[in-house]
């Protein structure tokens, strides 16, 4: 699926796109555990979207990553549409040619 293609309110998607900024990471507390969140802006040929990045996949992944998240979730927040990985998605980075090269040897 392309970004431009995503609405909201969409669940069930998969996508694939690299990381052009990330923002600032904030935390908050919630019953208890310390929450913490991050908005990147994730790109393909076709457009871009806010990305939401929760908890232990903001240390997993920097700009200039190429991903795929899978099962993830289109809501809107304050009139802008954001996809994030939610509770039953995944977000994996994809290896480019040269990281592999890299791995190989």
């Amino acid at each position: 699926m392309k970004i431009s293609d995503l609405k909201p309110k969409q669940n069930n998607v998969d996508v694939e796109g690299l990381i052009k900024s990330i923002g600032e990471i904030k935390s908050f507390v919630k019953f208890g555990r310390e929450i913490r969140v991050a908005n990147a802006v994730l790109e393909d040929e076709s457009g871009f979207i806010k990305l939401t990045l929760w908890n232990e996949d903001i240390k997993k992944f920097k700009e200039g990553d190429k991903i795929k998240i899978t099962n993830g979730f289109v809501n809107e927040f304050m009139g802008e549409i954001q996809l994030t990985a939610g509770k039953f998605g995944k977000i994996e980075k994809i290896l480019i040619e040269e990281e592999k090269q890299e791995e190989y040897f």
